[in-house]
């Protein structure tokens, strides 16, 4: 098996495990209510995943499924062959009405599944403007999202693409059905009982998030190799993992797979410098070797061996891109760590890591949030931001502390929990 991938699939076959995966997204992921829509965003080669999600769904009482693909090769089309002022243009008309969608208490399903480096090569100036122009027409969606007001999931699917940048060493048909194998594993399809697997896991991720909210500290503190970085926490901030209540009542998974506890940083007490440990694929764009220097809480300087130019357009985004909007803690152990395998996807190589992400916070992880306006919330910390971009700090070689009234309490050693 390739890479030490620790999997236990033998016992099901391809499909059973596709419809594990599928109902798993509706019951666990996403909890979908009887009379609720869903909204599904998903790649061309998803349709059989889709189909099996949508199943569950109006088997579990939805009233409708919506459903939007997405095509490699036409959005590289626009990079190819559109005009250069076509690149500020997004469909806000379809954003308004999935906003709309959510407002109106519809659950939200991702499937991702892209080809990691689809746009190399491509003018990262035009990257970047068709970027910015998609995060102003999401961005009443994404705040739904980020403050948790609707049930919703992201889930993945193997396509020929992305299993071809993960496994570039096996033929085409093996490195697809090793992507598969990673997904179903790492999603804890391949199990007796993936609903009772989730509900033991979501408990030890819920257990670790009730200390960190117990020990209330100031600030975390980042050493290793390339890094010193002190990020402070929000005031009153909260640790969530795992499985969450929504604003709408409904308890649910953000995502599958998932091995962090989060919370939301201070978005002006972060100091110091650090370097990523795994490469970043965003939007088609390799972005590797990330070394940042924070002061006030900004980035002041950033340098990336590759694709530079595309971080320093991002950073550029708006005032909160070069902020910070989350922080998460991930043991260098985790299931996906172990297996060595880097996934080229954020939602797994996020669960491999502990990790920060650029811009918007998730203000579902501050005490009482409800009717503060954006600058009441940036005053309590949390960063206001089109994006919202992970990216991973954490390793073998990486320790974390608490601080608190200038104490120090030792979190991780060499990526581990004490």
């Amino acid at each position: 098996m390739p890479r030490g991938l620790d999997v236990t699939t033998h016992s099901f076959t391809h499909e059973q495990l596709l419809d594990r995966l599928g109902e798993t997204s509706v019951r666990v992921g996403l909890n979908i209510q009887p009379g609720q829509q869903l909204v599904i965003t998903a790649p061309l080669d998803a349709v059989a995943l889709v189909r099996r999600v949508t199943e569950h769904a109006y088997r579990a009482g939805a009233s409708l499924v919506t459903t939007f693909y997405a095509d490699d090769e036409t959005t590289l089309a626009r990079y190819v062959h559109a005009h250069d002022d076509a690149f500020d243009t997004a469909p806000t008309w379809m954003a308004d009405g999935i906003a709309r969608a959510f407002r109106e208490g519809a659950a939200r399903l991702a499937i991702t599944g892209a080809n990691p480096t689809l746009l190399a090569g491509q003018n990262p100036e035009r990257i970047a403007r068709a970027n910015r122009a998609n995060s102003a027409a999401n961005r009443p969606a994404m705040e739904l999202i980020t403050q948790f007001a609707v049930n919703w999931n992201i889930i993945a699917c193997a396509t020929p693409a992305w299993a071809a940048q993960v496994f570039p060493e096996l033929p085409a048909d093996e490195a697809l059905e090793a992507l598969w194998q990673g997904i179903f594993a790492s999603s804890r399809v391949d199990r007796e009982d993936p609903v009772a697997e989730w509900k033991a896991h979501n408990a030890r991720l819920n257990t670790r998030a009730e200390y960190m909210n117990t020990a209330r500290f100031d600030a975390l503190h980042f050493t290793g190799p390339g890094t010193d970085l002190t990020v402070g926490l929000a005031d009153g901030h909260l640790w969530a993992g795992g499985a969450e209540l929504a604003g709408n009542g409904v308890v649910c998974n953000p995502n599958i797979p998932t091995e962090e506890i989060f919370t939301t940083p201070h978005c002006a007490r972060v100091e110091g410098y650090v370097c990523s440990t795994k490469p970043l694929f965003h939007q088609g764009t390799l972005i590797d070797n990330i070394a940042v220097r924070f002061e006030a809480g900004r980035i002041v300087e950033a340098t990336a061996s590759k694709g530079e130019d595309v971080l320093k357009r991002i950073l550029d985004t708006d005032e909160g891109a070069s902020r910070i909007g989350e922080v998460a803690l991930v043991p260098h152990s985790s299931p996906i760590s172990a297996s060595n395998i880097l996934y080229c996807n954020t939602l797994f190589d996020e669960n491999a890591s502990s990790h920060i992400a650029l811009g918007q916070a998730y203000t579902k992880c501050l005490t009482d949030p409800e009717g503060q306006s954006t600058e009441e919330l940036i005053a309590r910390g949390a960063n206001d931001s089109l994006i919202h971009i992970d990216w991973m700090i954490g390793s073998d070689k990486i320790d974390v502390d608490g601080i608190k009234n200038g104490e120090r309490t030792p979190l991780m050693r060499a990526g581990e929990w004490v």
